[in-house]
């Protein structure tokens, strides 16, 4: 049974890292002494020495231990060893190219398909969708595939952003580049706000937070769903 918390970010406006969100972690990890982090996405080009400590210090919070996938000697090995996982931010294309090049793909595909607990948060959520295509982030390098691991039946915009009203910035909105994806994909994106996440239980999604997302449907116009709506409409 598929166990995942799918989050926009790791630190909202006023709050230290995953703050937010670690009473939910300390039930949702609440079977794991030790989560498996992977820290690919390198925010800032950061080592990954430095974002696994940072990562650490958050756990030590609700008294969890975490260890970073590049101190094993096969990452692939350690997915499997794995009592929970988590995926940090970043960049996109980093993180996903890095998994391609361990060969970390199938076997997280198959440790979260047997119900080995999954946290993602910006990048770490973006490739849990279909593909990378809607990440906010540059195309710093390019992976093997845009696939991504397809934990969902769509894609996930994290760090979604509203138009300002009486804004003089004359670039694209999110949702112009939402529309632009739909002009050659047809599955569905969902504009995840900071502070919101996605609880994943085997086949029910529910929306998680304080705040409505923006849902994207090709052939359709946005609309907005609440807090603690389900998403199985979504394929």
């Amino acid at each position: 049974m598929k166990q995942l918390l799918i989050a926009s970010t790791s630190t909202i406006h006023g709050s230290g890292y995953l703050d937010y969100l670690l009473e939910d972690l300390k039930v949702f990890f609440k079977s794991c002494k030790t989560i498996l982090f992977i820290p690919y996405a390198r925010p800032g080009g950061i080592s990954h020495d430095a974002y696994t400590e940072k990562a650490r210090e958050a756990f030590r919070k609700i008294n969890m231990d975490l260890k970073g996938i590049h101190e094993f000697e096969s990452a692939a090995e350690a997915i499997n060893q794995a009592e929970g996982i988590f995926t940090g931010g970043g960049n996109t294309f980093v993180l996903l190219n890095h998994l391609y090049k361990n060969k970390c793909i199938e076997a997280l595909q198959d440790a979260i398909s047997s119900g080995i607990p999954y946290l993602g948060t910006s990048a770490g959520s973006n490739i849990c969708g279909l593909t990378i295509n809607t990440t906010n982030d540059m195309p710093i390098v390019y992976p093997p595939s845009f696939k991504a691991l397809a934990f969902v039946p769509f894609n996930i915009n994290p760090h979604y952003l509203d138009p300002i009203p009486d804004t003089k910035h004359m670039g694209e909105t999110r949702e112009t580049r939402i529309k632009e994806f739909h002009a050659y994909n047809s599955f569905p994106v969902i504009g995840l706000r900071e502070g919101s996440w996605l609880e994943v239980t085997d086949k029910t999604i529910i929306l998680k937070g304080v705040l409505d997302a923006r849902i994207f449907e090709y052939g359709k116009e946005p609309y907005e769903i609440k807090t603690e709506t389900t998403l199985q409409h979504l394929k």
